[in-house]
């Protein structure tokens, strides 16, 4: 069917050719070492307790619970005894859906991550020069980080020789990790057989493992299947009258667009929406303040402060709650505070936050919020103003944000979910 003629002008169609290349057999690693808790110092956390389909590939907490703790999504707990975490994660786990574009040049909330020659290895993270070179995307290279932090990965000082290596220089872990993986009697061949330059397992480094992780990410959370795909595609009835004018409203008057632009849905750029604040943020390194300062902490612009990037919409109704904090628990609540930032915070309550109950934490979760100061320089900057709309515009807006969960790629994913793992680690499940 040929597409219908449109008034209204919608992106263009996303599709197998707007990602880069990827290696089956390279992804075939990368999804066993996604769930495999060899990658952590303790060996007891894996990349999908973070980022697990059964959360729309993240982990349906505000702030989650990293290494140290026990269990899965909403009902992870903080630990017992000497493990027990120490603070949450301080920003909401970010999806992973059609990270493999090759559009995307930056990544994470603050945009710490990105495509940059500066050091002379590809990127600009914060291993700066200490970076190995080879990595195939910034989607490799992000998959690192998580394994040298002590609050998502590495665990404790004293707790492993990661951690300890970590703690020396940021680099220090990741060799580590690799002779773990290499030295594994069914790892070491996977990696001969997928690798042209590698002959021997001893020849695995952590960038074949980056590259692995980055190839099943990118195959893995691949979704351009939705209704509005069906719509772009010709299929008038694929969305439902109430989606179709949310369409309308957000390609048009609402303004949304202007944003959440193009085929993913996102300008790739870092805004302030005066989110509220609660958490133990993310700050730079000698800002004692419990806060968070969004991309200043990256770029130490004055003017980029409490700004984050703009977060792609695909599957967005798979993965609440919502806000680089995880402020709301809806899609409508999130489009309320959009619409009136000011209102939306002084209306907003400290149960709102899905925060898996942590007592020992509890008296700092929120401590942000008794300093006026911080909380009026947050509220002032903002740089969203968006026209007022009726409930049932808003209603519009998501049931089409709704109309952009993909089919097949949702339900019947590349992958999967591995039954074990090579170190014979626990996967974990729901």
């Amino acid at each position: 069917m040929a597409a219908p003629a449109l008034a209204t002008e919608y992106p263009p169609a996303l599709g197998p050719a707007d990602f880069l290349p990827v290696d089956a057999k390279q992804a075939a690693i990368g999804q066993l070492l996604f769930y495999d808790k060899i990658l952590s110092g303790n060996r007891n956390i894996s990349c999908a307790t973070c980022h697990h389909p059964a959360f729309g590939s993240s982990d349906g907490t505000s702030l989650g619970i990293g290494e140290g703790g026990v269990g899965l999504g909403p009902t992870r707990t903080g630990g017992t005894g000497h493990s027990r975490i120490e603070r949450r994660v301080p920003r909401n786990a970010p999806a992973l859906w059609n990270l493999g574009a090759s559009e995307v040049h930056v990544v994470m909330h603050d945009g710490r991550i990105s495509r940059d020659p500066i050091y002379g290895n590809g990127f600009n993270t914060p291993a700066e020069e200490w970076l190995p070179p080879g990595l195939n995307s910034v989607l490799a290279a992000q998959a690192l980080f998580p394994m040298a932090s002590e609050r998502e990965m590495a665990g404790g000082t004293e707790e492993n020789e990661v951690a300890g290596a970590v703690f020396d220089r940021i680099d220090k872990g990741w060799p580590i990790i690799a002779k773990r993986v290499r030295v594994n009697a069914e790892y070491g061949p996977m990696f001969v057989a997928a690798f042209d330059h590698i002959s021997k397992p001893e020849e695995v480094t952590i960038v074949e493992i980056a590259n692995s992780l980055a190839a099943f990410m990118s195959l893995e959370f691949r979704s351009f299947d939705s209704p509005f795909d069906a719509f772009l595609a010709g299929d008038t009835d694929a969305l439902s009258g109430q989606a179709r004018a949310g369409a309308e409203l957000f390609f048009g008057a609402a303004g949304c667009s202007g944003c959440h632009a193009g085929a993913r849905f996102s300008d790739l750029k870092f805004h302030a929406l005066g989110l509220p604040a609660f958490g133990p943020g993310r700050t730079r390194k000698f800002d004692l303040i419990a806060r968070d300062v969004g991309r200043m902490g990256e770029s130490d612009a004055l003017e980029d402060a409490y700004r984050f990037k703009t977060p792609a919409l695909r599957n967005i109704a798979l993965t609440a709650p919502y806000g680089h904090n995880g402020a709301y628990r809806t899609l409508e609540e999130m489009i309320r505070h959009h619409l009136d930032p000011d209102a939306a915070r002084a209306d907003w309550t400290t149960d709102m936050p899905i925060l898996p109950e942590v007592p020992w934490l509890q008296p700092v979760d929120f401590m942000v919020r008794n300093d006026r100061f911080e909380m009026t320089r947050q509220a002032a900057k903002r740089d969203i103003f968006i026209p007022a709309r009726t409930d049932a515009e808003i209603a519009s807006l998501v049931a089409f944000l709704h109309s952009l969960t993909g089919t097949d790629s949702v339900t019947n994913p590349p992958f999967g979910v591995p039954d074990s793992v090579p170190s014979g680690l626990p996967v974990d499940r729901p």
